[in-house]
């Protein structure tokens, strides 16, 4: 058993006024956080499977991968503002304590909320839907822990459903 780390989210969303989409992950893993950017571990599939799904080059760099978001109308951010956590396990969090998506739903027309993963989307549906009022979507997890369900034509089509709101 790992030790529990309090996290307070260091890394700001992303979005702007063209935002139509918005995804959200629980809390930046310990690697997204060294970089500074969402999904920044090396092995997680979310850079290279938007990339597809867009018909583009992977982005390399938080740069390029900020500009690729905007340009294709989606906003990123996380679903908790702080909580405690071991590593990236998810399922250890503990004192959760939930973003304001407010400033994000002023600005934008977001047309559709999606959550990577069970557990964003568990904190989602519990403290911030009924301020938002947007259902949330489960995408199923990019991260190299779920490699195995990243196989399953479910996955992607799951994924796919983006293209929908994106455009």
């Amino acid at each position: 058993m790992g030790i529990s780390e309090h996290i307070i989210h260091p890394i700001a969303p992303v979005y702007d006024k063209h935002s139509r989409v918005l995804i959200l992950g629980t809390l930046p893993s310990p690697a997204s956080r060294a970089v500074g950017f969402y999904y920044g571990h090396k092995q997680n599939m979310f850079w290279p499977l938007l990339a597809g799904l867009f018909g583009e080059p992977t982005p390399a760099d938080v740069a390029a991968r900020k500009a690729f978001a905007l340009r294709h109308h989606i906003a990123l951010w996380d679903v908790l503002k702080e909580g405690d956590i071991m590593g990236a396990a998810d399922s250890s969090i503990k004192n959760a304590v939930v973003n304001d998506f407010a400033p994000i739903f002023k600005l934008a027309d977001i047309q559709a909320v999606f959550c990577t993963g069970k557990t964003a989307l568990k904190y989602y549906n519990e403290f911030a839907f009924l301020k938002t009022q947007k259902a949330a979507i489960y995408l199923p997890s990019t991260s190299p822990a779920n490699r195995a369900a990243q196989m399953k034509p479910e996955f992607m089509a799951a994924w796919r459903r983006i293209l929908d709101f994106s455009a």
